[in-house]
């Protein structure tokens, strides 16, 4: 259904789109469209704080002298 929809208005912009699609959704479905919409912000956010994060973290580390050498690591077998 979706798919045809989506082909039979290809005039109107994906935004009002997916706004006419949701409004045909029963209630208790439209709550569970804005969970998952609130999910992918989350996401979003989360994986863009995560990348400056780590880079912030590791800024300046490779000019850094190691304690450790080659030496230092143990082989397990």
């Amino acid at each position: 259904m979706s798919a045809n929809f989506l082909k039979n208005n290809s005039e109107i912009n994906l935004s009002q789109q997916i706004i006419e699609a949701v409004k045909s959704l029963p209630e208790s479905k439209q709550a569970e469209v804005l969970d998952f919409i609130e999910y992918l912000r989350f996401k979003t956010d989360a994986s863009e704080w995560n990348g400056f994060s780590l880079s912030s973290a590791m800024q300046g580390m490779e000019d850094e002298n190691s304690p450790y050498s080659l030496s230092d690591i143990k082989y397990i077998i």
